[in-house]
């Protein structure tokens, strides 16, 4: 078992206040993300769940067992590091059995766990090579060996792949997620990447500023985030934001007016919301070239060209961030010179001026159920 509960968590560095009354439900088996700008608390409620922090509030609950006054070691977790931590002078077997030699293991069971998580990680070769002669993704296998070993409730991750090239992030996220299906274990991850957030989690958990901004699966945070802040926080490129003016409220959603143009948006709208400011939101990969339903004219001051993608940024009147647009990578894009850029209603998002969103009508299980098979 590896079930976690958080319980109204806080903690404070003398008058700073970094973690603000968190409670979560980790379920056995979850792979679930920490994810938030530098700074939110991700790595702090971490460091907590692992004993390395004491809590200022609040209760860690693990498989019902209370371990806020229990040391790391008596948890039942393991944790993997940003750094790999491993011992320069020690062999790749060694580096793995330390935790277990620790525990004065026999040197059966330390021979059999270590060639266990060795042929796991794909280092079975490499168990008599010292951590000098091996790339870093083969030594961050090395530290989640040594976590293997110790046959955990929760295996705990700190941005173990942030020192890692983009290749090998890519390499060792594919080797992540393979590695939680095969251990069937509880995970939970740290990082502020929400490539691997997306791609790895179950759940992802969004901090801001200590606290949770929302818990969902990758698909629900992306079609229908429940604030601007995690609307902006998850895709890349960034959510852009366009000031409307409600006009109408009905059963079919909100009118809006942007620019001139009377535009209706699917969400669901609230008594009394006529003539208040709110804010459209649009991805970028949502935006098509020449008119559609909502048109905006923009000149591109800036044009990425990455090949599969085309990005343009075009400054707009009275607001600080550039609208930005994705196109395919054979469109053609020319900086300074107008273009005009549409969107559909049905991609929009809506929020009050205390960037709260109401709720877009969308069918999220067509997009979770699996396919249906194709008959022989």
């Amino acid at each position: 078992m590896g079930q976690l509960t958080l319980k109204n968590v806080v903690k404070s560095f003398g008058q700073i206040e970094v973690v603000k009354h968190v409670s979560l439900e980790v379920q056995d088996g979850e792979f679930v993300v920490f994810v938030g700008p530098s700074g939110c608390g991700k790595s702090t409620l971490l460091r907590m769940v692992a004993g390395l922090e004491h809590t200022s509030g609040g209760d860690i609950v693990i498989d019902g067992q209370r371990v806020n006054d229990l040391p790391p070691v008596k948890r039942g977790i393991a944790m993997v590091f940003q750094s790999y931590a491993l011992y320069p002078h020690m062999s790749v077997y060694e580096n793995i059995a330390f935790p277990l030699r620790v525990e004065r293991a026999s040197e059966e069971v330390i021979r059999e766990k270590v060639e266990s998580a060795a042929a796991i990680l794909h280092l079975d070769q490499r168990l008599q090579q010292k951590p000098g002669m091996l790339s870093g993704g083969q030594r961050q296998r090395v530290a989640i060996g040594r976590a293997i070993v110790r046959e955990p409730k929760i295996f705990l991750f700190d941005e173990p792949l942030s020192n890692l090239d983009a290749a090998l992030r890519a390499d060792m996220r594919i080797e992540l997620t393979r590695l939680h299906k095969q251990l069937g274990a509880t995970m939970i991850y740290v990082t502020h990447d929400q490539v691997e957030a997306m791609t790895m989690a179950d759940r992802i958990v969004v901090l801001n500023a200590g606290y949770i901004a929302q818990v969902g699966a990758p698909l629900e945070l992306y079609h229908k985030p429940q604030n601007a802040f995690v609307a902006r926080f998850i895709g890349n490129p960034r959510m852009n934001m366009l000031p409307v003016t409600c006009t109408a409220v009905s059963t079919a959603g909100v009118e809006v007016d942007l620019n001139g143009q009377r535009l209706l948006i699917p969400v669901d709208g609230l008594a009394g919301m006529e003539g208040k400011p709110l804010m459209l939101g649009i991805r970028p990969e949502h935006i098509q070239i020449g008119r559609g339903e909502a048109n905006i004219t923009v000149t591109p001051a800036v044009v990425e060209q990455l090949g599969q993608q085309t990005i343009g940024y075009a400054p707009l009147p009275d607001q600080e961030d550039n609208f930005c647009f994705v196109m395919p990578g054979t469109q053609v894009i020319v900086e300074e010179r107008p273009l005009e850029i549409s969107f559909r209603t049905e991609d929009c998002h809506l929020f009050n001026a205390e960037g709260e969103a109401y709720e877009r009508r969308i069918d999220l299980s067509a997009m979770t159920e699996p396919p249906v098979p194709l008959s022989a």
